[in-house]
């Protein structure tokens, strides 16, 4: 296995090399780890979203490819439009757009978007997940993701 590189990617690539959406696909999965609980206490019985995480799980593994993948981060957004609730909506949304990221870098810069839109009316709860977020992404990926756009 090669060593992480140190070098910040150029914010405009939005697609990056796999090295560097390997990398990302980790955060962006620990993020959405965080956030599945939100979407399955509102739908226990949706399994799409947890789908899409296992899914990058296995892209990350090679055992499954980017296509197929693709696939789950459609059906994760497919339960995030049928959700009914905001907190839910966007946390299926974290969940799309964490496996989607294994096709196209930029999809991680929607992580902390869609997060932010979970925690109406609890700015708190809001503020400390995205502390947690900015303090977990790798140094070298702080600019793509938060400034990047």
């Amino acid at each position: 296995m090669s060593a992480v590189s140190e070098v910040r990617p150029d914010d405009a690539d939005l697609k990056l090399q796999e090295e560097d959406r390997r990398e990302l696909v980790e955060w962006t999965l620990a993020c959405a780890e965080r956030m599945l609980p939100l979407f399955l206490e509102v739908h226990p019985e949706d399994a799409r979203p947890r789908a899409a995480l296992d899914a990058a799980y296995s892209w990350l593994r090679g055992e499954m490819s980017i296509e197929e993948v693709r696939g789950w981060a459609f059906a994760s957004h497919a339960a995030a439009r049928e959700a009914g609730d905001p907190t839910a909506m966007a946390a299926a949304r974290v969940c799309g757009q964490a496996a989607a990221v294994t096709h196209m870098a930029g999809h991680a810069r929607q992580v902390p978007r869609y997060t932010a839109k979970a925690f109406p009316g609890d700015k708190a709860r809001r503020d400390e997940e995205l502390v947690w977020q900015r303090q977990n992404v790798p140094a070298r990926f702080d600019h793509y993701v938060y400034e990047g756009d």
